[in-house]
């Protein structure tokens, strides 16, 4: 059975891992990463939930206004990041001129963006930028422009409609030339269909994919069932060797990354968090407890309980990593991978942490992730704590460990008793190996 379900599952992992457009996503979000750190670490210091109990409500407004575009500028934004992020890797995977690129991929996504804003009053006023359309509600639209417009500006250049300058011009101008006629092109053709959507249908690109893409998808990935199967599959992946965090979060990315955004936004704004399922929720409360798979509960059962001396050293080797979410020991040591034994526990754990994690969300005894981006690297309480700004979130995380705990315990067990059961038996034909027998006289 493992075999013909490793046969159907494996070559199509493989292709999702090795996809280029994938590839590419995974990098541009990567590329927001460090800016939406700082972003999110300024947001956790403006709403600290004992501020106000230290300072007075003057101050502590004084220290949130001050703070405030730190996510303006980062967060609230990612939008450009991911955009110029896409056209960069994207121009790079083709072997062109990757700066340009993103440049390109940048400003036909600029193109495409409505620069009116409607007041709080009704008023309509022209020519400013929307800082909302740079963010959660243009990311989807900037994601289709970026690669599109890569695509368009790589075939361009593939072909050698270029410039070509003299060999003595600097490299930076010869580079510059040459990408002119490519970008001229490319941003001509969004020009036109901005155009065409603006002036012939009175609405712009914007309205249109995020209501009839982005608004459907994003509603349902961010559903419990959604998750589970995307849960399923990341631990079905990682059980026959396979990166399962990977190839799922490439395909889901998007989607839990603008759930993400919009909650910080209305978390900002209004204090509400539109949301349960999003990036921080899928990282805090399934990956943030000893990796995937939430092994930590695993490491400590066998530290605590198990009696074999391969388990130990498996539980003394990965307990280190684990705190800080890498698991790759516990996987490959104990070993996970390819393991029948572990296969129940290591799919139902997570799948059973994910219902109750969302259940306690949604029935209002934990708030929800507020969408600050969380290093997956941080460990247990610590990550709960910022990710729903709320202790409520860190106590979540202790009792998501206890249920990991009980379902693994049994299956645990079983396999010391096997690891002890041979290890005696390797003793005891090692001692015999060990009984001397008299030399021969020569």
């Amino acid at each position: 059975m493992f075999d013909k379900f490793s046969k159907f599952l494996i070559p199509i992992a493989g292709k999702l891992n090795n996809n280029r457009y994938l590839g590419v996503l995974r990098d541009a979000f990567m590329l927001a990463f460090p800016l939406t750190i700082f972003g999110s670490i300024m947001v956790v210091l403006a709403n600290l939930p004992f501020l106000d109990n230290v300072m007075s409500e003057s101050l502590v407004a004084g220290i949130q206004e001050s703070l405030g575009p730190a996510p303006n500028a980062t967060m609230n934004i990612a939008s450009v990041f991911v955009v110029f992020g896409i056209g960069y890797y994207l121009a790079k995977s083709y072997g062109v001129e990757a700066i340009f690129g993103g440049a390109v991929a940048l400003t036909a996504f600029l193109l495409l963006t409505p620069y009116v804003v409607s007041t709080e009053s009704g008023e309509v006023v022209s020519n400013v930028l929307a800082v909302d359309r740079l963010g959660a509600k243009g990311m989807f639209l900037g994601m289709i422009v970026a690669f599109l417009s890569g695509e368009i500006y790589r075939f361009i250049t593939q072909k050698k409609i270029v410039i070509k300058m003299p060999a003595g011009v600097p490299p930076a101008v010869s580079k510059s030339f040459a990408a002119l006629i490519p970008a001229v092109v490319t941003l001509t053709v969004f020009l036109i269909l901005n155009i065409i959507v603006t002036q012939g249908f009175n609405t712009n690109l914007h309205d249109v994919i995020f209501n009839t893409v982005q608004a459907p998808l994003v509603g349902l990935g961010g559903g419990l069932t959604a998750t589970l199967i995307a849960v399923f599959f990341i631990q079905i992946l990682w059980f026959f060797g396979l990166h399962g965090q990977i190839i799922i979060n490439s395909v889901m990315d998007p989607i839990w990354n603008t759930l993400s955004l919009e909650n910080l936004q209305a978390y900002t704004t209004t204090g509400e968090l539109p949301h349960i399922i999003n990036k921080q929720f899928i990282e805090v409360y399934l990956v943030g407890a000893g990796g995937t798979g939430m092994t930590l509960a695993v490491l400590v059962a066998i530290l605590l309980f198990m009696r074999s001396k391969q388990m130990k050293q498996v539980g003394k080797l990965g307990i280190g990593p684990g705190i800080f979410n890498v698991n790759e020991p516990v996987i490959f040591g104990l070993p996970i991978v390819m393991n029948p034994l572990i296969l129940l526990p290591w799919i139902i754990a997570p799948m059973v942490v994910t219902v109750v994690s969302y259940v306690a969300m949604a029935i209002g005894l934990v708030p929800p992730p507020t969408g600050v981006t969380i290093p997956w690297t941080v460990p247990i309480f610590i990550s709960g704590f910022l990710a729903t700004n709320s202790i409520a979130g860190s106590l979540l995380q202790l009792v998501n460990v206890l249920i990991v705990f009980v379902i693994w315990f049994p299956f645990l067990k079983f396999i010391d008793r096997m690891n002890i059961k041979q290890e005696r038996e390797a003793e005891q034909k090692n001692a015999a190996a060990d009984i001397k027998v008299p030399k021969e006289k020569i």
